[in-house]
């Protein structure tokens, strides 16, 4: 059974060449065989796949489903009714939420099978996985290197063949820097796109649901199926959401593709530059107009990134108190004792440093010198973005300044791992959509992301130059390792 094409399942499924129980079996059958090496899944329910499985094949036999029988894996930060929800967090080990998110709910409408919950950085803080609660998810391409964060489950579950399509999310770059040190593809999409109903709150003016996938075609798919305005959702934009699949095929050629100088400097390792210069001449060879631009505003952007992110995680982390739900500790001498053992040890350590960062922007006398001052300057990288727009169509870009480091490499330096999301966090605070898909490999056999960034709702410019351009140059290297 083939896992990596969400397209076949589906056409085979609606048409009874094959059921929606013998895709669930093989899934569960892979996912047996390899997780042990991997630590993809944190949550698995085999007997409530299988039964949904044969619903969906009693709903084909009088009309076909737009995800008939597909697989998909959920990363652990978003709510699923039936499934527990961690967010990698001992906090909240034993969750399970009274309802599923938009996005869930939409999926399952369509026919999907939600397979199980992936592992992640604890609330999704973290660009190697590393800070998962429980385990450290592995790279299929190099069992001793990292997958890439937060959503480093969901990328694995694709790139080793367990599900051919994944939910991650995004607040900094999560999505697309797995995808990128996987070899699949990651849409971050506008800010306001898919709905955040039921995604658990990191950085509540940053954080997007996002999909993984094997090609362009199959994200159009499910991005067809989620995107759109829910009234559960204040902040999901009342825009149209397009026929993503018949516009992916429109022609390339003519298109501007702008390269921002910004992306290229210090701190970008040689291989990676040659491949993704390698790929700048590939996008070029499609036809499309190669044009320098700058934006000036990006030399701020980790800084910014790093004073909002944690100010707006240690407001929505306030909840988890040991009152309502979540972890608690035995026998408290008192409330206040409750409070601050319960978050000391329900909190992982990075957790509790973005917090604390947090907390101290968001203090009397220093909220406008550090969090007043960052949403200026973002407004500024925002800036940098549109004019670049007004004169191209599209920007090209590396995902990440380097491939997948070592497992335990960072884990000690915060502020080097934080340095990793140099090229994707502008994207988050611009609220714009962005793309990693696979463009080639280093020497060691890491794979590396080309990242392609549009202005606002122009997610069919991102998937229809990626499907132009992975079409063209395919990479056909399967992980190895496992």
């Amino acid at each position: 059974m083939n896992l990596t094409d969400a397209h076949e399942i589906r056409n085979a499924v609606n048409s009874g060449k094959v059921s929606a129980r013998e895709v669930a079996e093989a899934a569960l059958a892979r996912i047996q065989a390899i997780d042990k090496k991997l630590g993809v899944f944190l949550t698995l329910d085999p007997a409530r796949v299988l039964a949904r499985a044969d619903e969906i094949d009693r709903s084909v036999r009088t009309h076909p489903l737009p995800l008939a029988g597909v697989p998909i894996a959920i990363k652990d930060n978003i709510c699923t009714l039936h499934l527990r929800t961690t967010c990698g967090s001992k906090i909240l080990e034993n969750y399970n939420p009274p309802y599923s998110a938009t996005a869930v709910e939409r999926l399952e409408r369509a026919g999907a099978v939600v397979v199980g919950k992936t592992n992640c950085d604890e609330f999704a803080m973290g660009s190697s996985t590393e800070n998962s609660a429980f385990w450290p998810t592995r790279n299929p391409y190099d069992l001793e290197r990292v997958s890439g964060g937060s959503s480093g489950g969901s990328a694995v579950s694709v790139a080793s063949e367990m599900t051919p399509l994944a939910l991650g999310s995004e607040t900094g770059g999560s999505v697309r820097q797995p995808a990128s040190f996987c070899s699949v593809v990651g849409l971050k999409p506008t800010y306001g796109r898919i709905s955040r109903y039921g995604l658990v709150a990191f950085a509540s003016s940053l954080d997007c649901i996002a999909p993984l996938g094997n090609s362009p075609k199959d994200i159009a798919l499910l991005l067809s199926q989620i995107a759109g305005r829910d009234e559960r959702d204040s902040t999901s934009a009342p825009v149209p959401v397009p026929d993503y699949l018949s516009e992916l095929n429109n022609p390339v050629r003519g298109m501007r593709l702008g390269v921002p100088k910004e992306f290229f400097g210090e701190g970008l390792d040689p291989q990676v530059k040659s491949i993704i210069e390698a790929g700048l001449r590939n996008a070029a060879s499609l036809g499309c107009e190669l044009i320098d631009v700058s934006l000036p505003y990006t030399r701020y952007a980790i800084a910014d990134y790093y004073i909002i992110a944690p100010a707006e995680a240690s407001s929505n982390l306030a909840r988890y108190d040991g009152v309502k739900y979540g972890f608690r500790i035995p026998s408290p001498k008192d409330l206040q004792d409750m409070y601050r053992r319960t978050r000391s040890e329900g909190f992982g350590r990075e957790v509790k440093r973005r917090i604390m960062v947090g907390t101290y922007a968001l203090s009397s006398g220093y909220y406008d010198a550090y969090y007043g001052r960052a949403m200026r300057v973002r407004t500024l990288i925002k800036r940098d973005y549109d004019q670049a727009f007004e004169k191209v169509d599209a920007l090209l870009s590396p995902v990440s300044p380097i491939p997948a480091f070592r497992i335990g490499e960072k884990i000690s330096d915060p502020l080097s791992m934080y340095l990793t999301d140099i090229y994707t966090v502008t994207a988050n605070l611009a609220g714009i959509p962005a793309l990693s898909l696979p463009c080639g490999f280093t020497r060691e056999g890491l794979p590396v992301g080309l990242q392609i960034l549009a202005n606002q709702f122009r997610e069919s410019t991102l998937l229809r130059l990626a499907e132009a351009y992975m079409q063209t140059f395919p990479l056909a290297m399967p992980p190895q390792k496992i």
